[in-house]
């Protein structure tokens, strides 16, 4: 074959072990040629004579095969992620947000959630006509879930296959386009979920052009992304580059980077910290922030460590322990990994600390677990919590949300523990009026057995932990999709409008009081007595006081004004502060 010497080429494709490429494009075959490239990127092919302009449906036959495969980098998958990609040119797209100056994660408030399900219709169009509501609400940023390219109608998103496409179901790249157009008109940043860590079942042709994937060599979810082997100079610039498109062509205020512990890299400088160089380059050549959040599983706070401190240069990351923490103290669950955070000595901890598992032991892990944050590398802010998410909802065999088993005094304290945290808070879709609906597991896996497979492996593992069969949603079920679309009709009556206003209360507050989320670790100050069932901290003036019992507490020595109070019996009596059953305070002194 003849190797030819061209800059980028449109249709130029990454295909390392193939004998022979053919371009299909608009119905015409283009052979390609392979290109000289620099040691450890051998492998791309061009196409000369492909079309240079206009919109073009194409694919790659690889050795002779007769089924043209999309192009890895789809920014279009019109018919799926099974046939011809569509060219597609971010840069046609007329911004009206040039006045857009950013978000900053401290002081912000993040609201995580899925376009499917968001709304009736199910689309990126649609959320964007909910943006007002979120405006009114107090949320900063809105955080969605992952929206590339998968197999079939509804998918939470995290079995992707195309991460350059965006579902067509939801509107396609335009789509997204004014959606995050009208977020900065709205004055929200956007936030992006992204998985880098594997790829899903169905649609994954990424192995038959390259070694994208570890053969053999398997993380929860399938075959490892190739970090670190031969070839994978080339797959880190396919991720990296994707971050930049989301940064750059889609005007992402930042991304949310799914479980980055699978992320198996054993090079000296692991790809996390090539993603903060890069997210730092763009933030410095936009002039606006842009802010990298792991989900990880490590309590390793390196993470958001600067990179002059041997840290990675993130912006932040979540925080489970927070999560589990005010599980257990407002519904008593003590099952699986809760079992270590069953008292309010552990939630005092979390608060003061950020971790509970910080080097301590992990019942559940069976070892111990995690590192102390050093307060002179770290701020509390880049650290995201939640007392409900997608995963801690999603992952309960019925997909109930809190919102299904506890009142409106347990909700509300968990609501203000959340907003008032020393930590960046994160609400999920619905959480914010006690959402009724649940959010369940779902796939539209169009491919028989492998719909069959999903369901019967969801209902098994459920069944190994006690559960009745019978209670498992089948994922593929189309009325599993439908029952967890929000119903916003709940939203303006009774306890769900009440919790409402409270949570626009509490985001209302966090933003007149920045000292709620602007003072460091250590400067968190908290009392509990687990066995009267109350807990109080202060963060500079603001006090919090929290009653997580059945009974009326009366609490001394308190000083201030009420800025707050979630139920009409909790109120100053001289120097005592009388809480209702399941009620909180905030106090400025």
């Amino acid at each position: 074959m003849t190797l030819v010497n061209t800059g980028p080429g449109r249709f130029d494709v990454w295909a390392p072990e193939a004998h022979s490429v053919i371009l299909q494009a608009n119905g015409r075959q283009y052979p390609m040629l392979k290109k000289e490239t620099a040691p450890g990127s051998e492998g791309w092919w061009t196409a000369p004579d492909a079309p240079g302009e206009g919109e073009v449906d194409y694919g790659y036959l690889l050795d002779g095969d007769g089924h043209p495969l999309p192009d890895p980098r789809s920014r279009r998958l019109p018919a799926g992620v099974h046939e011809l990609s569509r060219t597609f040119d971010p840069a046609a797209y007329s911004w009206q947000d040039a006045g857009w100056r950013g978000k900053d994660l401290q002081g912000s408030v993040i609201y995580e959630l899925h376009v499917g399900t968001f709304t009736p219709e199910g689309t990126l169009d649609a959320a964007a006509g909910k943006l007002g509501y979120l405006v009114d609400l107090g949320v900063d940023f809105v955080e969605l879930l992952p929206v590339n390219g998968f197999n079939g109608t509804h998918n939470w998103g995290y079995d992707g296959v195309q991460w350059y496409a965006v579902h067509e179901g939801y509107g396609g790249p335009e789509a997204y386009q004014r959606f995050v157009d009208a977020a900065h008109a709205a004055g929200l940043g956007v936030i992006q979920d992204v998985v880098y860590n594997h790829l899903g079942p169905s649609g994954n042709y990424l192995p038959k052009f390259g070694p994208y994937l570890k053969q053999g060599d398997a993380n929860t979810w399938g075959d490892s992304v190739n970090l670190d082997g031969p070839g994978s100079d080339v797959v880190r610039e396919y991720i990296l580059d994707n971050l930049a498109l989301w940064l750059r062509d889609y005007h992402v205020d930042g991304l949310r980077l799914d479980a980055v512990h699978a992320l198996r890299d054993e090079r000296a400088v692991h790809i996390l910290e090539e993603f903060g160089a890069l997210g730092d380059a763009i933030s410095a050549e936009t002039g606006l922030p842009k802010t990298l959040i792991a989900e990880s599983d490590l309590n390793n706070p390196r993470l958001i460590y600067p990179r002059d401190a041997n840290g990675y240069g993130l912006d932040g990351q979540w925080s489970d322990d927070f999560h589990h923490a005010v599980h257990v103290n407002v519904s008593g669950e003590t099952t699986g990994y809760y079992g270590d955070f069953q008292s309010l000595a552990v939630l005092a901890k979390v608060l003061k600390d950020g971790f509970l598992h910080d080097g301590s032991y992990s019942s559940f892990r069976g070892r111990h677990h995690g590192r102390p944050i050093n307060a002179a590398l770290a701020h509390p802010a880049a650290l995201v919590v939640c007392n409900q998410n997608h995963d801690q909802i999603g992952n309960r065999a019925t997909g109930d949300r809190l919102s299904q088993s506890l009142s409106y005094g347990q909700l509300a304290v968990a609501a203000v523990l959340t907003l008032t945290s020393p930590f960046t808070p994160m609400l999920f879709m619905g959480e914010e009026f006690a959402a009724s609906t649940p959010w369940q597991f779902f796939t539209s896996h169009p491919e028989p057995e492998l719909g069959k497979a999903t369901a019967e492996g969801r209902i098994k593992e459920f069944e190994r932990m006690g559960w009745d069969p019978a209670v498992v949603p089948d994922p593929q079920d189309p009325e599993t999709f439908r029952r967890s679309k929000l119903d916003w009709n709940e939203a303006t009556g009774g306890d769900h409008a009440r919790l409402l206003e409270l949570y626009r209360a509490l985001t209302a507050l966090r933003r007149e009081h920045p000292e709620l989320a602007g003072l460091g670790f250590g400067e968190t100050d908290v009392t509990f007595d687990d066995d009267a069932g109350w807990l109080r901290f202060r963060r500079g003036s603001i006090e919090v006081l929290l009653n997580f019992s059945d009974a009326k507490l009366r609490l001394d020595d308190v000083s201030g004004s009420v800025l707050l109070a979630t139920d009409e019996g909790t109120g100053l009596d001289g120097e005592a502060l009388a809480l209702a059953p399941w009620s909180a305070a905030i106090l400025k002194s």
